[in-house]
């Protein structure tokens, strides 16, 4: 095993300066734990893992904001709380679920949940101001939870065309959340499935 000569902190410095090999040691270091997480929350492994990617997905895509994360393991361990939450509501089963959590899970305030509510409603407004293929895309990624290459072959599109669209129109919603006023890390976007 490699000696660990970085700290999360550092780990979140270098990924924010584009190396790739701290990104590889963050991905390994943290995967199991959050593979963890997701799958105790959602019970699904194929669902867990779309969480797990699209997490260090938009972390590699947003990483210009990593500098400013206090708590890295923190940060993350939201992250996919959030995911594997907001997955649970979609599929209506939110109440299910709860029952199953421990009491050593974090409770959000209901300051928390208002900003929550809040954002939820922005990103809304920013999905219909889209243009309509990449609403389309978007749609077809969040609601149905379809992967880039399910949406390429059902579009007829390439692979390519489809993650850059996604990136696209993830990168245009978070301008209009800092816009309206939240801010919040980049990576909380893509949880907010709508």
């Amino acid at each position: 095993m490699h000696a660990q000569s970085y700290d999360d902190k550092e780990l979140f410095q270098a990924i924010s300066e584009g190396d790739e090999t701290a990104f590889r040691r963050l991905f390994h270091k943290y995967v199991p734990q959050l593979r963890a997480l997701a799958l105790h929350i959602t019970k699904t492994a194929a669902v867990t893992e779309d969480i797990i990617q699209e997490t260090f997905l938009r972390l590699w895509i947003s990483r210009d904001k990593l500098p400013e994360i206090a708590q890295p393991r923190s940060w993350l361990l939201r992250i996919v709380f959030y995911q594997s939450f907001t997955y649970l509501r979609k599929q209506a089963v939110h109440h299910k679920a709860m029952d199953t959590l421990t009491p050593t899970e974090p409770a959000f305030s209901i300051e928390e949940n208002m900003v929550f509510t809040s954002m939820i409603k922005q990103v809304a407004i920013a999905v219909a101001q889209l243009p309509p293929r990449a609403k389309q895309i978007y749609l077809l990624s969040r609601e149905k939870g379809l992967k880039i290459p399910e949406i390429a072959t059902e579009l007829s599109l390439s692979s390519n065309t489809v993650k850059n669209s996604l990136v696209r129109s993830l990168q245009f919603i978070r301008k209009q959340l800092e816009a309206a006023g939240h801010l919040i890390p980049a990576l909380i976007l893509w949880l907010l499935k709508l």
